[in-house]
């Protein structure tokens, strides 16, 4: 088993690969986001954030202007925030939306479940959000992450009316509220693994490749056919997407093979296990066996649904469960599965139907996770108590 502090590798990946063609190249682990960061903390400071979060609630559309009653230096960087990058493309964002509605089986699955257990054998990401508020109240953590995942696959994601451009504003706001919070929680230091601030910009590209690079990797490992065009598009909304949640341009994979690079850099050399990780990796798991049946009758399935996703090693890591039953089950009928899936897109109706049940699927997912009550991503005050 991996020791838990694993050795960082030394950064090489050369900016002349990022969608800004060109940078500095300073190592992203002692890069924050300075700007927001100063920013928050000055707002938590004031004593403004309930005020903020309270007025933040009725910003729902990416067309919606900023509601009147934020402090004013928070209002200018959000307006300032929320504008998209001059390199953004609406023909990709568009077709990345048609890619997500006929992929949207896999997409939820591989961001949502594999995703979110790559998360937890990310040490630092696992104890980030163990530690902070989040980590007390982890269906409500969920359905917060679920909401930007969600946003960015929907159909109108970059769309005036969709709310991509808000869930990842108000994500970025999150972090930088965390990277002032969590270094003064009583356990930081013995849990940080020395670093001085967390959610650095490696952090938040190790995250980032949780989520696209691997979700592309695993479509093509399953022999998921995806055009040119469509790769593109995919990639495409997620350098926009992390634009918006702070990440330097000059550390944005330009394609996917400098995304593939990077990812080999910065993510694989990182999992390890945690305790904290594999504690979250339960509740996760718990979860999406009682959101799935009632009672989590189906927990060993869900055990293997993950280790398929993940592999064992990570598994492993996260304190997943052998259970050979049902692990060969799924290694049997998922390539099966794929195939026939894959015959079916080019009819008419399947593509809206597809879309239709995953749109139902993801509104129960936050129904559930809400208990109906909806939730909001919302600056926090404090770390998570006790």
């Amino acid at each position: 088993m991996a020791s838990p502090t694993h050795a960082r590798s030394l950064w090489t990946w050369a900016p002349s690969g990022s969608v800004a063609g060109k940078g500095a190249g300073l190592d992203p682990e002692w890069v924050w986001d300075e700007e927001v960061d100063q920013l928050v903390a000055a707002v938590i400071q004031r004593g403004d954030v309930p005020k903020a979060n309270e007025t933040l609630r009725t910003w729902k559309r990416n067309d919606q202007p900023l509601p009147a009653g934020l402090p004013a230096d928070l209002r200018d960087f959000m307006e300032r925030a929320r504008q998209l990058p001059s390199w953004a493309d609406r023909g990709k964002l568009e077709l990345a939306a048609a890619f997500n509605k006929s992929r949207g089986l896999y997409l939820n699955l591989l961001n949502g479940v594999g995703g979110g257990m790559l998360s937890t054998a990310i040490p630092r990401e696992a104890r980030a959000v163990y530690y902070s508020k989040g980590g007390a109240d982890m269906e409500d953590r969920v359905a917060k992450t679920s909401m930007l995942g969600f946003a960015v696959g929907d159909l109108n994601a970059y769309r005036p009316d969709g709310d991509v451009i808000v869930q990842a504003v108000k994500t970025r706001l999150v972090h930088a509220a965390v990277r002032h919070l969590l270094p003064r929680s009583p356990g930081w230091e013995q849990t940080s693994g020395g670093q001085r601030i967390p959610i650095s910009q490696q952090d938040m590209l190790v995250t980032w490749h949780s989520l696209p690079t691997y979700a592309m990797r695993k479509m093509l490992g399953w022999k998921v056919p995806i055009t040119s065009a469509e790769s593109v598009a995919y990639l495409h909304v997620w350098q926009v997407t992390a634009h918006l949640l702070g990440i330097r341009d000059e550390y944005i994979p330009a394609t996917w093979d400098a995304a593939n690079s990077q990812s080999d850099q910065v993510l694989d050399p990182v999992l390890a296990p945690t305790r904290e990780g594999v504690e979250l990796t339960d509740i996760l798991l718990r979860q999406l066996a009682e959101q799935t049946s009632p009672g989590g009758i189906d927990r060993p399935l869900v055990n293997a649904l993950a280790r398929y996703l993940v592999g064992d090693q990570v598994a492993d890591w996260d304190g997943i469960p052998r259970e050979p039953f049902w692990e060969r089950a799924i290694e049997t009928a998922w390539p099966k599965l794929v195939a026939f899936r894959e015959k079916l897109i080019p009819l008419p109706m399947v593509p809206p139907l597809a879309w239709t049940i995953d749109e139902a699927a993801r509104k129960y997912i936050l129904f559930y996770l809400t208990k109906g009550q909806g939730t909001h991503i919302e600056i926090p005050e404090t770390n998570r108590p006790g």
